[in-house]
Parts: structure tokens; sequence; C-alpha cells
């Protein structure tokens, strides 16, 4: 198979959850978020808003509502993503389209040499996030992403990819 940059990309991605203490920067932020906002949407309605961190004080606040503390308080940004309630068309496809708007930014950071981890777990504390994030009611919590540098070697971050099931396992029909 014959391997473009974005395929590329999407193989060598990896959760990366381990960071030097090297800036991710502002623009290294705004062009994450520029991949997420070309995701796919039902109707094109776009339900995604993101809250950009780069704070200490607020990355180590917010690491205090999720057991993977030690993640964010690694890390030297995160993106919160959240779900604009007031634009849903349809909650399950705007859900899905979320989760395509977080793959974007993941691609997007493997893409930049940016190491990155979805957070899913700080869900069960949504509500505290949303409140420390000082976001409107309108919008809910779908995960956080933390970012950072990776160091030069992070043995640790490639655990998942050796479990990865067959191609061949996965298609479940052909017609």
């Amino acid at each position: 198979m014959k391997l473009n940059e974005t395929i590329k990309s999407i193989l060598e991605r990896k959760s990366v959850r381990r960071y030097t203490d090297e800036p991710v920067g502002e623009e290294t932020l705004s062009t994450l978020v520029e991949a997420a906002r070309w995701a796919p949407s039902g109707l094109n309605n776009q339900p995604w808003r993101f809250v950009t961190i780069e704070s200490r004080e607020k990355l180590d606040e917010v690491a205090g509502f999720t057991k993977y503390a030690k993640i964010l308080n690694n890390s030297t940004a995160a993106i919160g993503v959240f779900l604009d309630t007031s634009t849903i068309y349809h909650r399950e496809k705007d859900i899905q389209s979320i989760g395509a708007a977080i793959e974007n930014i993941l691609i997007a950071a493997e893409a930049l040499g940016v190491g990155a981890c979805w957070l899913g777990e700080i869900l069960n504390r949504r509500e505290e996030v949303e409140k420390a994030l000082e976001v409107a009611p309108t919008l809910e919590l779908m995960a956080v992403i933390a970012l950072g540098h990776p160091p030069e070697t992070d043995e640790g971050s490639n655990a998942a990819r050796k479990g990865r099931l067959p191609s061949e396992t996965l298609i479940v029909g052909k017609f």
C-alpha cells in the first residue's frame, strides 16, 4: 500500500500521555481547531465549540476532574470540545460529528509532531469542567484533548497499537 502523508498520519497516530515542557503555542492550537472545524456534520450545522487552554493553573484545575489527572498535569495545552446544544438537529448525528472533529484534531496533531490524548473519562464530571471553563449553559462537554510535545523516547504511548485487530477480522460481510 502506498502511503500519502494523510494516511501516514492516521497510521502513526497514537495517544501520547507524557510531554516535554515545550509549549504547544497559540498558532498550533489555532491550526488544530481549524482542522476540527472542517469535519463533516449533518446539515452542515457544525455543532462543535472549543475552549483552548494554555494556562498552567487552568490545566491543573481541569486535571482535578479526572482520574487521569497526570496526563493533563504533564501537558502544556489542551482543547475542551463541546456540543452546542442550541444547534442540535439530531443528537446522535451531532455527537458523531463531534467525534469526527476530535479525530481531525488528533490526526492534525500527529502531522504537526504534537502529542495528543483524547480524555473521555473526564465526562463523569463534565458539569464541573463546564463550570471551570466558564462555558455557556448550552455547551455540553464531549472531551478534553491533552496536548504537548512528546519526549524523544516514549515507549509507553504505543501500547494500544500492539493490540489492533487485523482488518480481515473487522470486515463482517462482503457483497
